[in-house]
Order: C-alpha cells, then sequence, then structure tokens
C-alpha cells in the first residue's frame, strides 16, 4: 500500500526541518488555521486514540504554503500584455 497523508506531512517535515511553529505559520500564509495539538495528532500513531487522519484538503493547503514560504508570493499578471 502506498503513503497516506500523515506518512507524507511526516517525512516532509523531516526533510525540510520543519517545527511545529514552522507549519502553523506556514498554513497561515495560505489562512488556514490549525493548532500545535491538532497538529500533534498527526503525527501519533494510527493505534493511539487522539489519532486524527491529515485530510486531503489540509495537505494541499499546507503545499500550497510551503509554495508560499520557499518561493515567496506569486507576483502579479501583467494585464499590459
Amino acid at each position: 500500500m502506498g503513503l497516506s497523508n500523515n506518512d507524507i506531512l511526516k517525512k516532509l517535515r523531516v526533510a525540510l526541518k520543519l517545527r511545529d511553529d514552522d507549519i502553523v505559520s506556514i498554513c497561515a500564509l495560505v489562512d488556514f488555521k490549525i493548532t500545535k495539538s491538532e497538529l500533534g495528532a498527526l503525527y501519533r500513531n494510527e493505534e493511539h486514540p487522539k489519532y486524527m487522519e491529515c485530510g486531503d484538503q489540509f495537505l494541499r493547503n499546507f503545499l500550497n504554503g510551503l509554495i508560499i514560504h520557499l518561493r515567496g508570493p506569486m507576483p502579479p499578471k501583467n494585464k499590459s500584455e
């Protein structure tokens, strides 16, 4: 079976050396609010009672915020062309 969204999030966190504060601020770049405790629930073991599955919407918003964090905001399009 392939990787779950939780696995992808964990691997990106380790590869980019991101802390929980970094992930919260990256999500804030795309107006997506998450708390540190909600984020901690995503990293828990699947058998843990407080485990939360990472949904597609969260992962999509995190990746969009990560693009802004790494590249900067998208420049405005030039309408004169």
